[in-house]
């Protein structure tokens, strides 16, 4: 059975995004994935790094896009620091 656009998107995001985004104590969580549009939540040192905008579209999008050509679109949805959400 093949995989969903979803659960490719998922795999992508454990497998090749998230140990390299932990290395500089980042962290990205998936939300949703509808219509080729993939929404992420960046956490960890990723949430207030003014870089957060760049890794997001020159490697987090480019990834995606790479491995899972239905992907169109990477958005950031509100990001975690503590217990509020921003």
């Amino acid at each position: 059975m093949e995989k969903s656009v979803e659960e490719r998107v998922r795999e992508v995001i454990e497998q090749d995004i998230k140990p390299l985004l932990a290395m500089e104590g980042g962290d990205i969580e998936l939300v949703s994935v509808e219509d080729g549009v993939v929404k992420v939540r960046l956490r960890g040192t990723c949430a207030g790094c003014p870089f957060s905008q760049i890794t997001l579209s020159n490697f987090v999008e480019a990834t995606l896009k790479e491995k899972v050509p239905e992907v169109k679109q990477v958005v950031p949805v509100g990001s975690v620091v503590g217990f509020f959400q921003f």
